[in-house]
């Protein structure tokens, strides 16, 4: 089995961290950890660069990481904190002369199209992204390069939302509850990423307890939470507050399996 890599481009909730006009203790942290652009991780796999989701500091993530070369998007869902930064796959196009390989639901497809409409109008030019649409559903399928993924059907309140699983890596984020059958696509899992937006409990999204729950059952060699809002605490503060086998994902971290 190839090698897995996988970097965390943002760990932070809907507003990211800090909160634009917040003074509270964590958005006035000095601490970089405490700097937290929207959720999406990159992953390599054989001889291929792939992310998930594209918020909007996708550009800003990818300048900080200096990726060169990007094959192709997985999409949790259709919320702008995870699709607004799409327009910025046009860089790619034009330097690696293809269209972005884009795999997502039907209810994601629909949310591209409304709110990039000018990219669906048949036009071709440098200011418009080229992208090749890969509906998915709740099965398998594979990635450019032969990289299997399992999509991991999850209830966001009552949006229904991806996570993925690729080798024995499961990248988790906006979920809330998880029914039995999905459950088992994540046995074996050995590195989590999940999400946990706060202590206290949300309607659509893992608290800390949810979270650690649903760590508890997968039985992961590691976790760690993501999606990470300014009423948690601080990086330092978050960590005291887990048991060994969980940690908190913080921007620029870097995983390999």
């Amino acid at each position: 089995m190839a090698g897995l890599k996988i970097r965390v481009l943002g760990s932070g909730t809907s507003q990211g961290v800090p909160v634009i006009a917040c003074d509270c203790k964590v958005c006035s942290s000095n601490d970089n950890k405490d700097k937290r652009l929207r959720s999406s991780i990159l992953f390599e796999k054989n001889g291929e660069t792939f992310c998930i989701d594209t918020g909007p500091d996708f550009r800003q993530q990818m300048l900080r990481e200096k990726v060169k070369s990007l094959r192709g998007i997985l999409y949790t869902h259709e919320h702008k904190d995870h699709l607004a930064g799409m327009d910025d796959v046009r860089a790619f196009n034009f330097f690696e002369k293809r269209p972005m390989e884009i795999f997502c639901s039907s209810q994601v497809k629909e949310a591209l199209e409304r709110e990039f409409q000018y990219v669906f109008l048949g036009e071709k030019h440098a200011g418009i992204p080229s992208i090749h649409i890969n509906l998915i559903s709740n099965t398998e399928f594979y990635l450019p390069g032969n990289s299997k993924v399992i999509p991991i059907q999850l209830m966001h309140y009552k949006m229904p939302v991806f996570g993925y699983r690729i080798d024995n890596f499961t990248y988790i984020t906006d979920a809330k509850t998880v029914e039995d059958a999905e459950m088992e696509k994540l046995k074996g899992t050995e590195i989590l990423i999940v999400n946990a937006l706060r202590i206290e409990e949300h309607r659509s999204h893992f608290n800390l307890k949810e979270a650690l729950d649903f760590i508890a059952k997968v039985q992961p060699q590691k976790a760690y939470l993501t999606h990470i809002s300014h009423l948690f605490g601080t990086h330092k503060e978050i960590e005291k507050m887990l048991p060994e086998n969980v940690g908190v994902c913080y921007d620029g971290m870097s995983l390999e399996l």
